[in-house]
């Protein structure tokens, strides 16, 4: 469980230094995000957990 922990931690780091670093740029991704329908936001979503569990598989090899 604090792997968990640990791990939500970095997302809220790598998500802050984002904003810091390129808030326009942050803004434009959402306007995009908002332009898109339900079903591609949710295809993305999928394929993204897919990605980070084979990421995190092979990483904890």
């Amino acid at each position: 469980m604090p792997d968990l922990w640990a791990a939500l931690c970095l997302v809220l780091v790598l998500e802050g230094l984002l904003l810091f670093a390129a808030p326009g740029a942050w803004k434009r991704a959402v306007a995009q995000l908002l332009a898109m329908g339900e079903r591609s936001l949710r295809v993305a979503g999928a394929v993204m957990i897919g990605l980070g569990l084979l990421a995190l598989q092979w990483i904890r090899g």
